[in-house]
Parts: C-alpha cells; sequence; structure tokens
C-alpha cells in the first residue's frame, strides 16, 4: 500500500462527501486507502460511507478525542507506508495527492509536507507556510505588520513568494493537509496529545526538525480549504484564547517554561495596549456605527488579558487536553 489517508471528521458529512469525491476523482496512480475517524460527532458520516464509499475504513470514537489522538487512533491502522492527514473541509484539485506523493519519495530528508492551500474564494490561505512560534514572532504578530513586511523572514512565509515547481524547506505547514512517511510519524510517536486542540501540526513539525529531518512546501500541490477562508466566521474570543493557551504550551515544550511565561507577559502587554486604544476609539466606534466590531474585538483582548494574568476564561476548561470542548471542536471543521 503506497499511501494511507486520514480523515478526522466532526459535524462535517457535506463536506467529508465533497472531500472524497475529489479523492477518487483525482487520484489514479497510486495505490492508496483512506481512513475516516469520526470523533463522537455522530453526524451520519459512518452512513454516508456505507452508502456512497463503502471501501471506505471507518471508525467511530464514543467521545471527542482532539485532533491529534483521533489521527494517531486513524494512522495505528493505516497499512500505507506514507500517510497523508487531511482535513474533511477540503478538496483536491488536479493530481496534488500524487504530485505531494511523488515529491515526498523523492526527498531523502521530508519530514513533513504540506501544499498550497487556497480559500473557498480562490484566495491564498498564507497559513500554509508557518515559522514556529517564538515570543518574538508572536508579539510582532499582527495584520498590519503582516501587510506591511509580508516576506519578512520573522513569518516563515519565504515559500509563498518565492517557492517554484520544487519543494521549498519551510519551517512548518498547516494542520489542513499534512503529507509524511509512516516511519517518520512512528519514530516520534505521532501526533502529541499534549494539545487539545491547535498547535499539534506546528509541533509535529518541531519534532521532525528535532530528529534532522525537513519540513517541506509544494506550491504546485494545490488544495481548497474551506475552513480557512474569509467566508467563515471570525473565531470567538474563547478558540482565540485557546490558541494562545496551545502556543504557550508549545513553548514550554520546546524552549522551556522560561519561554511560555515571557509569552504570557508578551501577551499581557498586547492585549493592555489594544484594550487601551480600543478605549480611546470608542466614540469614533458609535460615530461611525462600528459598536458591534468594536465589542467583538474587545471582548477578544479582554479574554486574551485575563488568560494572560491567569484569570479564569469563561467556557475553558482549566486542563483542556482532559475536556473535550464539543462547541469548539469543528476547529478546521474535522478537528479539531
Amino acid at each position: 500500500m503506497d499511501l494511507s489517508i486520514i480523515i478526522v471528521n466532526w459535524n462535517s458529512t457535506e463536506y467529508l462527501r465533497a472531500c472524497l469525491r475529489t479523492i477518487t476523482g483525482q487520484t489514479s496512480r497510486l495505490r492508496y486507502e483512506i481512513i475516516v475517524v469520526d470523533n463522537a460527532s455522530f453526524d451520519g458520516c459512518g452512513e454516508l460511507l456505507v452508502r456512497e464509499h463503502p471501501e471506505v475504513v471507518f471508525l467511530q470514537s464514543h467521545q471527542n478525542l482532539g485532533f491529534a489522538s483521533a489521527n494517531n487512533l486513524g494512522a495505528a491502522c493505516a497499512r500505507g507506508e506514507v500517510l497523508l492527514f487531511l482535513n474533511p473541509d477540503t478538496e483536491i484539485r488536479g493530481n496534488a495527492i500524487e504530485r505531494l506523493y511523488e515529491a515526498l519519495t523523492s526527498l531523502t530528508d521530508a519530514g513533513v509536507l504540506g501544499c498550497r492551500l487556497l480559500s473557498s474564494n480562490g484566495s491564498l490561505q498564507t497559513s500554509c507556510v508557518q515559522a514556529l512560534p517564538t515570543v518574538w514572532n508572536q508579539l510582532l504578530d499582527a495584520e498590519v505588520l503582516r501587510w506591511w513586511l509580508p516576506q519578512a523572514r520573522i513569518w516563515g512565509t519565504a515559500a509563498l513568494h518565492d517557492g517554484g515547481p520544487l519543494p521549498f524547506p519551510v519551517q512548518a505547514v498547516s494542520g489542513a493537509c499534512m503529507m509524511i512517511r509512516r516511519s517518520a510519524f512512528e519514530r516520534v510517536q505521532g501526533f502529541s496529545a499534549d494539545y487539545f486542540m491547535y498547535g499539534e501540526d506546528l509541533d509535529l513539525c518541531w519534532k521532525m526538525r528535532c530528529t534532522d529531518l525537513n519540513n517541506y512546501y509544494l506550491h504546485e500541490a494545490v488544495v481548497v480549504h474551506h475552513g480557512g477562508g474569509s467566508s467563515r466566521q471570525a473565531p470567538s474570543a474563547l478558540s482565540t484564547v485557546m490558541m494562545r493557551q496551545s502556543v504557550a504550551r508549545f513553548l514550554h515544550i520546546s524552549q522551556g517554561p522560561f519561554a511560555s511565561r515571557s509569552y504570557r507577559v508578551a501577551m499581557w502587554l498586547s492585549a493592555t495596549f489594544r484594550l487601551g486604544l480600543l478605549a480611546a476609539i470608542f466614540p469614533l466606534a458609535i460615530l461611525t456605527y462600528k459598536l458591534d466590531w468594536w465589542q467583538s474585538v474587545a471582548r477578544k483582548w479582554w479574554a486574551i488579558w485575563r488568560w494572560a494574568v491567569g484569570m479564569a476564561v469563561e467556557g475553558m476548561p482549566d486542563d483542556p487536553r482532559q475536556e473535550p470542548l464539543t462547541h469548539l471542536a469543528s476547529r478546521r471543521e474535522g478537528h479539531h
């Protein structure tokens, strides 16, 4: 078996149907299997597979395992020499899977290989290539700076601007589409269960680099990722805090407790500055009828401020690894 394609579903049956249709319709030169893990959503995807794709291996989890553990469950059942972790809210364009497979198997030092991700409207998702988190790049991570300095090394996105037809070395790629040799995946014991949602893909890419393997981006392989597009709602305040919690956990694991604490301080400074700015422009928000926007942004940064100083954030458990957050578990629609 050349390839095992592992998809974690969480309330994504309609997306999953389109995803499977593009996989089977566009991939003909590889011997592959598809494994779908339902993360306790019981949304009818099992019945869909029996009816439309009986060849798919279906695993029903009776609890929401989170993105990492659910993908590890699928990988444990895989027979392929290469694994492709794919979100259910993706659609394959052309022979993207075959291009990825050919590129990965041609590289002796390959860790994780990612692709070019497009939103539903065809725009590029710049998150398909990333820098591994540091206190510095997280503190400076703002839309205005990314717009002003899009090719700055700190973002780790040079491949989006300089990448050609060959695989381009990068620090990390998006978890929406990740291809890896099974031997490399097993060497680092798969995705880390230290995360419930957010950060598992970055952690896997970091572990590849720790084993002297390089992560790559292939511009010529194109996948549409509906969940990452601008048409979707902005992240809630709680999910924004969960993202930062995962970054803090990643920094603690990869760089030590001082880096994690420094990151919290940096987020406190960032939130304090933004809340002060929001207070200053409050009258303008009323005059320009932007009060709904102002309240949404204020809630987000107030939640981040509370998290940074160690205060409770509504809806967030003390240890999100131990308590499934079903209202958030759609994370990249199947994760979650």
